[in-house]
């Protein structure tokens, strides 16, 4: 394996961070990215810590303009606090939430927990956010700015909703973002909200992406406004027959994109000692699996649907991979716990310099 060489981050910041409770650092920074891009000498700081972003060919894709192939996944900032922080520090999309119709604590702490040896994180999470009504001032605010980054929102259904009314949880949230999302994440795939994952099955997801379909246009000619990418996150467990089925939805329903994928079940390969906390594992050991399933959607689907990769991405080289199976752009969270702020900057200079040799 090639030898990396340790940034200051991995050094001397993260070694610090691992000795506390990984909830408490993840609020910390949460605060320290609200507080930063509120004012210009943070927002300069910020852009410091990216670099200097190259100048490259930006991507169209779902009628929006992508400034690069890098994103935020949904999970890192739940109630739309700081995404013009994380722009700052290079992620062209951020994809915020998930959002739920109402307020939801999530399953009890601790429920993130990092495997320093295994580069992974292990969270049982449960969707905590404050409710979509509270997010709607900021994300209103956002949508009055002008701003180069595409601004994603996954949405969500409530713990204890019975999976015949989870539609209703969708549609609420989907109603109330519509006029200030640029897309729109259905999160059928967390395997910390109890039977969610079933919602990947025939049935119940051709219901549900059915209905939501014909949300989008009502909600389209309501607002006056074209209709939001929809897209749909899969988990990376799937079998090949439950991946075909959910194609064939994706097909018959005209969804405009997935992505692929969440966090996964799976321990295999694990040597840390907190492999065996429940919850969804992301990281180094979901990557290959991740582009094993980008590159089989690809197949598939005649490269005709457009994949969002997701997984394990730490480096320049990690993003390549899910774009030769595939992909057109990726999203990471693991990547910036383990890499630190200059994550983004670093992966598009080295991408960069790559297309030229």
């Amino acid at each position: 394996k090639k030898v990396m060489r340790q940034t200051n981050y991995q050094r001397f910041v993260f070694p610090y961070f691992v000795r506390q409770d990984a909830e408490t650092i993840h609020k910390r920074t949460l605060n320290a990215l609200a507080f930063a891009q509120q004012m210009a000498l943070g927002r300069t700081v910020l852009r410091k810590l990216a670099g200097e972003l190259p100048q490259r060919p930006s991507i169209q894709l779902f009628n929006l303009t992508f400034p690069n192939v890098i994103g935020m996944a949904a999970g890192f900032d739940k109630d739309v606090r700081v995404a013009e922080g994380l722009a700052l520090l290079g992620f062209g999309h951020i994809e915020v939430g998930t959002l739920t119709p109402r307020p939801q604590v999530g399953n009890p702490r601790p429920r993130i927990f990092r495997l320093p040896d295994d580069g992974a994180i292990i969270n049982r999470m449960g969707f905590p956010n404050d409710g979509v009504a509270n997010a709607l001032p900021r994300l209103k605010a956002l949508s009055q700015i002008e701003r180069e980054f595409v601004l994603g929102v996954s949405l969500g259904k409530h713990k204890e909703t019975p999976l015949v009314n989870a539609v209703v949880d969708y549609l609420t949230v989907m109603t109330a973002v519509y006029p200030y999302a640029d897309y729109l994440a259905v999160n059928i795939s967390s395997p910390n909200t109890p039977g969610l994952r079933e919602l990947q099955g025939g049935d119940y997801l051709g219901n549900l992406l059915g209905i939501l379909q014909d949300e989008n246009v009502r909600l389209a000619q309501k607002h006056g406004m074209q209709k939001r990418p929809l897209l749909v996150k899969i988990a990376p467990d799937l079998t090949t027959t439950e991946l075909d089925t959910i194609l064939q939805t994706i097909r018959d329903i005209h969804i405009d994109g997935i992505i692929a994928a969440n966090t996964t079940l799976s321990r295999e390969g694990l040597t840390d000692t907190n492999r065996f906390e429940q919850g969804g594992m992301s990281g180094r050991p979901l990557a290959q699996r991740a582009t094993e399933i980008i590159h089989k959607i690809s197949r598939l689907t005649k490269g005709n649907l457009p994949i969002i990769g997701v997984g394990g991405i730490r480096t320049a080289a990690d993003v390549q991979e899910k774009l030769n199976a595939g992909a057109t752009l990726v999203q990471l969270y693991t990547g910036l716990v383990y890499e630190g702020p200059g994550v983004v900057g670093n992966i598009l200079r080295e991408l960069t310099y790559n297309s030229l040799v």
